[in-house]
């Protein structure tokens, strides 16, 4: 089986995406995931930069990779200096990284008007600095810039600078469709002409400004590269780099060709929420094969379908790549979704329950409800409908006030009374808005009875209007997002109150956790 080389550029080139700022700590948890999760090369930047990359390289040292080669990034040496003095060589040298990835001009274009400097001059720029950080006993990789455009322009000159890079002693030339606007037939046609002219091997480097980064690092491939460079998620500047997460996922599973290392396909999923979460951007819930949709089913005939047989509705098997299939609950679901996400209460035999909880799903949707987020609230709809649910607490009475100090600052302070077996209950707490401190009071009342409760986090809370056209008497629909030690949950409520709405989502979420753990400790014992 040929092995495709994954190179990891998500610290270099991700960080320049908009948005995108990784501490020097963010960056070694990344190094180690990426490690982790099996990729070849892994670029840490440009030791010259700035102090933070500088400082990457040295603290880098200490982390027991077990798999990975870290990559050092820099340019050739300037125009007309040799390369023992040039400073940014000596940067890349002295970062004591195994790996160096040199990038060089190849448009004739970019030689003339952006380094003011010859064609022939630029040429040994490369040889000259490729050949020095060799000479110091590094792998040199070399990244030809703008090589697409540059051969449409100049053929000729563009295999002259690849040609210089492989007499100097590049293991790699990578060709780099910088611009982004390179169409996959094109890109298939030049690295096939490269491949022909080049003995070393041949990588490629894709933007995705056309939304075609990954068609044309594949295309590349089957040409005839045998390395790609691009980031996680396809974060980076403009429109971003090659997703690698896609790439990797095709590469093995369409083509059957190696990457990573065995096994590691199945932490694919986690390894991309991971780097959303230390970029700090959001999930893409459309993300083919890792992202929380790409294996969701929402139509009540493909639901049907999917349970009889998943190959019906999916094109690989979602454990492969470590995601999961997930049926979505909504007005358009049919008693073969219902049946499917009930299982756990044996009602597959009651049809007419089954009518009845989707004509409820169906009733409450139409009143701005939307299940497919807030799964746990509609679990709880199946207790309420099927007999199985009997309130953990009594609501009484909730309040909250908002008033403003001598600072005019906001105070926030919400009062909660419920029934709690044979006791009433009477807490207040203040909080940053009115649902912190609603979820303080209503923790208060419960904790000395539901120690668990301590470990319940609400991790996200979002607030959609229903019915724009109401205006400012529109309904509202709050979902939360909730988590505990080992599972994530939604939870929703819909009101033409916002802090109705907020209620109602929140109850959801402290009844589900309690229902949840109750339900565990049912199995354990």
């Amino acid at each position: 089986m040929k092995r495709i080389a994954i190179y990891d550029t998500t610290l270099r080139d991700g960080s320049q995406g908009e948005g995108v700022n990784f501490s020097l700590e963010d960056k070694l948890l990344l190094t180690k995931k990426l490690d982790e999760l099996g990729v070849d090369y892994i670029e840490g930047g440009y030791p010259l930069s700035n102090p933070k990359d500088h400082e990457y390289f040295v603290a880098v040292q200490q982390l027991p990779l077990k798999h990975s080669k870290v990559c050092a990034f820099g340019m050739t040496r300037r125009k007309n200096s040799p390369p023992e003095t040039d400073t940014c060589l000596k940067a890349l040298i002295d970062s004591q990284a195994p790996v160096i990835c040199i990038v060089g001009k190849t448009w004739d274009m970019q030689v003339q008007q952006i380094l003011s400097t010859s064609l022939e001059e630029n040429l040994k720029m490369i040889e000259d600095s490729i050949a020095y950080c060799r000479s110091l006993g590094r792998e040199v990789m070399y990244d030809a810039e703008h090589f697409f455009d540059g051969y449409k322009a100049n053929p000729e000159y563009a295999l002259k600078t690849l040609k210089a890079a492989e007499k100097a002693g590049a293991s790699v030339v990578i060709l780099c469709d910088t611009n982004g606007g390179t169409m996959p037939e094109v890109i298939s046609e030049r690295v096939t002409a490269v491949c022909k002219e080049i003995k070393c091997q041949v990588g490629i480097h894709c933007h995705n400004d056309c939304e075609l980064a990954v068609a044309n690092s594949l295309a590349a491939v089957r040409a005839g590269a045998s390395q790609v460079q691009g980031t996680m998620n396809g974060i980076g500047e403009r429109c971003g780099n090659v997703d690698l997460v896609s790439v990797i996922a095709n590469l093995n599973l369409k083509y059957g060709l190696e990457v990573l290392q065995p096994g590691s396909l199945a932490k694919l999923t986690e390894a991309s929420r991971y780097v959303y979460e230390i970029a700090n951007l959001n999930h893409r819930n459309g993300q083919p094969f890792v992202g929380q949709s790409a294996f969701a089913h929402k139509g009540g005939m493909h639901t049907h379908a999917v349970a009889l047989n998943p190959v019906s509705y999916e094109h690989i098997d979602p454990t492969q790549v470590g995601n999961e299939r997930r049926v979505l609950v909504s007005e358009l679901s049919g008693r073969s979704t219902i049946l499917t996400k009930t299982q756990k209460y044996d009602l597959h035999n009651d049809k007419p329950l089954m009518s009845k909880i989707l004509n409820q799903v169906q009733d409450l949707e139409n009143d701005g409800y939307e299940f497919e987020a807030a799964e746990a609230s509609f679990d709880l709809l199946v207790k309420k409908v099927a007999g199985l649910y009997k309130p953990w607490f009594d609501l009484i009475a909730y309040r909250v006030n908002i008033e403003h100090d001598k600072n005019n600052k906001p105070i926030t302070e919400a009062t909660v009374k419920i029934g709690l077996a044979d006791k009433i209950l009477h807490t207040v707490a203040e909080g940053d808005g009115p649902v912190n401190a609603l979820d303080g009071a209503l923790r208060k009342a419960l904790l000395s009875s539901f120690p668990q409760l301590s470990e319940l986090q609400l991790v996200d809370y979002k607030v959609r209007v229903v019915n724009n056209r109401a205006g400012t008497a529109a309904k509202v629909r709050v979902t939360i997002e909730s988590r505990d030690q080992g599972d994530v949950w939604g939870t929703i409520g819909v009101s033409e109150n916002i802090i109705e709405a907020s209620w109602l989502a929140l109850v959801d979420s402290i009844e589900y956790k309690l229902f949840k753990d109750k339900e565990a400790g049912a199995k354990t014992n």
